[in-house]
């Protein structure tokens, strides 16, 4: 993995048992624990590889913060992000702590409220992953900041992400895509109406779009809005799992 991607997702839930059930059988997801003897922590699985993981808010003294999910960026100096995310406008929420044998993070949010992890592992090595739009992984970075072009100038400054193709949105403005360092496109930003899209960014690959809506409803989860359809021919759906954490799905229609 490159610096200044993202390397984790991770998922604080105020009931981790519900949580996992939930994304097991929207996603496919399997569910393992981390063995970490420090904290209770599931390694949710894709054929066995560990792709996020999930705990509970108040193992993580986060007690009173919303059910959330929130992507890791890996960084080589975490000490040094932090300082410079300060200086460019951003938020610590939870200053650098130590995960014994994995390795240093930080809870952050840019200048428009997006929440985020920076994440300075132990180790660089994660072995195998799985291939990109499998299902199970995670699929796109969706960003509506109130100005695109402040919030990708805050993320290229830190993390040396670029922009890619330009597409016109219609009355919608136009969408940029961005890369985190690989050779295909992760992500995109516009402008939205606000900043209400803040923690939303994270699209999780379903495969079908309409069976896997259909799974959310069997589980007790919310749909708020979607599916719509995405360049690519892909469609996208948002909604809230049972205990109310903000989840995005990407998938096909046959």
């Amino acid at each position: 993995m490159q610096t200044g991607s993202f390397i984790w997702y991770e998922l604080l839930t105020s009931d981790p048992a519900n949580a996992i059930d939930f994304y097991s059988h929207v996603v496919g997801w399997g569910a393992q624990d981390s063995g970490n003897p420090h904290v209770r922590y599931t390694l949710l699985t894709v054929n066995d590889i560990p792709v996020a993981g999930a705990m509970s808010t108040a193992d993580a003294q986060m007690d009173g913060v919303p059910p959330m999910w929130s992507g890791h960026i890996m960084v080589e100096d975490l000490d040094g992000h932090v300082e410079r995310l300060r200086q460019a406008g951003g938020t610590v929420h939870m200053e650098p702590m130590d995960i014994p044998d994995t390795g240093r993070f930080a809870i952050v949010a840019d200048p428009n409220g997006a929440s985020f992890q920076l994440f300075e592992p132990s180790r660089a090595d994660r072995g195998d992953y799985p291939a990109p739009l499998t299902p199970g992984t995670i699929g796109w970075h969706d960003l509506q900041p109130s100005n695109w072009d402040k919030a990708f100038a805050f993320y290229s400054g830190l993390f040396g992400w670029s922009k890619d193709e330009t597409i016109d949105a219609g009355p919608m403005g136009s969408y940029h895509m961005f890369r985190t360092g690989g050779d295909f496109p992760v992500g995109g930003m516009m402008d939205g109406p606000s900043n209400e899209n803040a923690d939303k960014w994270r699209y999780i690959n379903v495969g079908n779009i309409d069976a896997a809506l259909e799974r959310v409803r069997e589980k007790g989860g919310t749909i708020a809005s979607g599916p719509d359809e995405v360049p690519g021919g892909q469609w996208v759906a948002q909604g809230r799992d049972p205990q109310n954490a903000w989840f995005g799905l990407v998938g096909t229609r046959d």
